[in-house]
């Protein structure tokens, strides 16, 4: 089986961080969205990775490199401009050949172990009634805003639509497919929607419309699409619920470590608290700051005399003498100053390389 992960796309929801870098890039728990989708492939076994790039490409592939420092080996196939997932596919179709394979979208995360997704569809496949396509579903209270799938009463699905203004049901499509090479005959036969775009709900119809079996698993645990601020700092604080305490850098005798906390190689830690679960990232300097729950401080960072709680600060930003930053984004090398010391909580999004004073 091989994969194929999607990371194209301009990231317009996560602007103005993503004037600057690919939204996949940027980190949850201190590490890039897109290196947990690969981490989870190659978990699951699989090694052969296609990555569908876009505008971002030589951003992404610089940070993935040729895959070997993930166990894989992955080929980068461009995406000249935005033309649907089934698009993605019908560009892949010499990297994919004949074999099986599962199709995610970089920028989501999940709870579910990959794994099992995969082992369930090579198990269903050597039935007597092998599917062709596999779907993942969740149930949500807002089916309007997803592609929805409609089921049999043994569980396939029978019936798929794009953002239903009356949803025939609430099981959304997450961002994970699983295909038999029937699929590029699909994506072959569909046209365009009236977004311009070949959709995946439509190729997966019309295998349904041919009379193949299209199988679903219902997802149980969380799934955040991480496009939004506030889903990324959802996501943010789940992950950090999963780490575990790990002082690799200094941290003086005037600090307070509270909770599980990861302190990476090279930060120093001066006279300040942090409370768990945070992550620091490599050479940062924290100084007489609070660093509170779920908090990801990247490499290189820099705070002092400030607090912040439920915040991710991408690698190189510094904070300086803010009372309060709470729910908030900092690119990359971003500054945020104070002037004057009247008390106040802020929430900020910035963009990489701002500089910003607060009065």
């Amino acid at each position: 089986m091989k994969a194929l992960i999607l990371a194209g796309g301009a990231g317009t929801r996560l602007r103005p961080i993503t004037h600057t870098r690919a939204k996949q890039l940027v980190p949850v728990a201190n590490v890039p969205i897109l290196f947990y989708s690969i981490q989870s492939m190659v978990a699951a076994g699989i090694t052969e990775i296609g990555v569908i790039v876009g505008d971002t490409r030589d951003e992404v592939m610089a940070a993935l490199g040729d895959g070997s420092a993930f166990g894989a080996a992955i080929t980068y196939i461009p995406q000249d401009e935005p033309l649907g997932l089934a698009h993605c596919v019908l560009i892949a179709r010499e990297f994919l050949g004949d074999d099986d394979f599962v199709m995610y979208l970089g920028d989501n995360l999940l709870e579910q172990d990959l794994a099992s997704f995969t082992a369930a569809f090579a198990a269903a496949r050597a039935s007597v009634s092998p599917p062709d396509a596999q779907i993942l579903l969740k149930q949500v209270p807002d089916p309007h805003r997803f592609g929805i799938a409609v089921l049999d009463d043994a569980g396939d699905v029978v019936h798929l639509v794009e953002k239903p203004a009356d949803p025939p049901s609430d099981l959304a499509l997450v961002g994970v497919y699983l295909f038999t090479a029937t699929i590029h005959e699909a994506v072959a036969a569909i046209e365009p929607s009236p977004r311009g775009e070949l959709e995946i709900t439509d190729a997966i119809q019309w295998l349904v419309d041919q009379g193949r079996r299209v199988r679903c698993e219902l997802l149980t645990g969380w799934w955040i699409d991480t496009g939004k601020l506030t889903p990324l700092l959802e996501a943010n604080r789940l992950l950090l619920e999963r780490i575990e305490t790990r002082i690799d850098g200094d941290v003086d005798d005037t600090s307070v470590i509270d909770g599980r906390v990861h302190v990476a190689a090279g930060a120093r830690i001066v006279n300040s608290t942090i409370r768990g679960p945070v992550s620091i990232g490599a050479d940062a300097v924290i100084e007489d700051s609070f660093i509170g729950p779920f908090s990801a401080v990247g490499a290189r960072c820099r705070v002092s005399h400030s607090e912040i709680e439920h915040s991710v600060l991408m690698e190189d930003a510094a904070v300086i003498d803010i009372p309060r930053l709470e729910d908030s984004l900092i690119g990359s090398h971003a500054e945020v100053t104070r002037t004057r010391r009247k008390p106040r909580s802020l929430r900020l999004m910035i963009g990489d390389h701002c500089q910003v004073d607060v009065e």
